[in-house]
């Protein structure tokens, strides 16, 4: 004799939520975008300070080569 078919029960459409999970994940991404902002920022002040150092370096260099040239020329004469 044939038996009866059975009926698979579908899950539920929406899965439980938990709303301290929401907040959680809401949290972590505020997070992750503070911390790319702050990378961000960093990053320019570290490219600032480069090229502060590299112009004041080169500023000395520039000094000091006309100081010299001048010692050298008051010396020998030229």
């Amino acid at each position: 004799m044939a038996q009866v078919a059975r009926r698979v029960v579908a899950p539920p459409d929406d899965p439980p939520v938990d709303p301290s999970a929401i907040d959680r994940a809401y949290r972590a991404h505020r997070a992750r975008r503070r911390a790319r902002v702050e990378r961000n920022r960093e990053r320019a002040r570290a490219r600032l300070r480069f090229l502060v150092a590299t112009v004041v370096l080169i500023a000395l260099v520039i000094a000091l080569s006309i100081v010299l040239w001048r010692e050298v020329q008051s010396v020998f004469g030229l």
